[in-house]
């Protein structure tokens, strides 16, 4: 059996602007930017509205994914987010780097690994909540309008970020 090896990563710049370009596009196509949790509001949604009509249509958190009388799984966000995964597995297949693996450092089990990867997953959920958008939309979508509130929320994130990394660093190490 042949074995292949991975390709190289993009160059990190190239690909920034890569981005950029999408967010340009995103915003002259659908006249606004990218995010994910959107996607993932109008899917609770879309499932809760399913077995509880009346609670959602009384929650004004969930009512304003119905407000045009539409399924929320007809937002735009719904398919970019699905195009993410579908794009991000094709591109992994194609530069041989799909594994069944869990990244982790030596001093870790896999199921602590896990935990700690579930956790910090929902207060991000949480947190993207409360900031009325995800890191995408935040600073991608915010930091290119200049939105002070999301340069506050991005600077924010990378001082936890940082902050949090040296507490856990010894898990890595």
């Amino acid at each position: 059996m042949e074995s292949r090896t991975a390709q190289p990563y993009w160059n990190p710049y190239l690909a920034g602007f890569g981005l950029g370009l999408v967010l340009l596009a995103s915003f002259v196509v659908m006249g606004r930017g990218l995010g994910a949790s959107g996607a993932f509001a109008s899917t609770i949604t879309a499932g809760l509205n399913v077995v509880a009509p009346a609670h959602v249509a009384n929650n004004p958190a969930f009512a304003e994914y119905l407000k045009d009388g539409t399924s929320p799984l007809k937002d735009w966000l719904v398919f970019e987010v699905l195009g993410v995964f579908v794009g991000g597995f094709l591109s992994g297949m194609l530069a041989h780097r799909v594994a069944r693996t869990v990244e982790k450092g030596p001093h870790i089990t896999t199921s602590r690994r896990l935990i700690f990867a579930f956790i910090g997953g929902v207060l991000m959920g949480v947190g993207a909540k409360l900031a009325r958008g995800c890191t995408s939309g935040q600073a991608l979508t915010g930091g290119a309008l200049l939105n002070a509130g999301s340069w506050a929320f991005m600077i924010m994130v990378f001082v936890g970020a940082y902050a949090l990394a040296y507490v856990m660093r010894r898990q890595w190490t």
